[in-house]
């Protein structure tokens, strides 16, 4: 009898402990230089800026799709800044748009990230590894209170996304049994 009802509860606590275990790794991994060791969970998104830059501006989804809001986050660095691809993809645009130097990259699961402004290094069609280099930031982002600002952007299926949250672990819920 004992056995019996402790079972449901032993078995809650060995799945919490297999997703923790699970999840770890991922977490760790988020946080990990593009050149991870070999034998080393490697990440699947890196920032794309060195170092940990501050967040100047934050996401702020529009209400619909049509609205004003601020639909990426702006990141501080120095003119001139190395930008690396947050993840693996191709680069599908690098150009001029409304006067401002852009590059797009799409990723598996129907992902694109945007980065500008941004003097391309990679041209339109060009494979990219994550972290590898994609160009350097140009100063001129309106709003910036530091020497300059990555405006850094993510979409699914044209629905934009706060792009940090590529490191944030799922959210996980646990059900009863019964």
């Amino acid at each position: 009898m004992v056995a019996g009802k402790a079972g449901p509860v032993l078995t809650r606590l060995a799945v919490a402990l297999v997703l923790g275990a699970l999840l770890a790794p991922v977490t760790a991994a988020a946080e990990a230089p593009p050149s991870a060791s070999p034998g080393r969970a490697a990440a699947l998104w890196v920032l794309p800026l060195p170092g940990s830059p501050a967040v100047t501006r934050p996401f702020q989804p529009p209400p619909h799709p049509y609205a004003p809001g601020h639909r990426g986050v702006d990141l501080a660095a120095a003119d001139g800044t190395t930008v690396r691809a947050a993840g693996d993809g191709v680069v599908v645009f690098a150009g001029m748009v409304a006067g401002r130097p852009v590059v797009s990259i799409d990723h598996a699961g129907g992902l694109r990230t945007t980065y500008e402004p941004v003097l391309a290094s990679a041209g339109g069609g060009t494979a990219v590894a994550r972290g590898s280099p994609i160009g350097r930031l140009a100063p001129g982002h309106g709003g910036c209170p530091a020497a300059a600002c990555l405006h850094w952007g993510l979409r699914r299926s044209g629905t934009y996304l706060d792009p940090l949250t590529l490191f944030r672990p799922p959210r996980l819920r646990l059900l009863p049994l019964t």
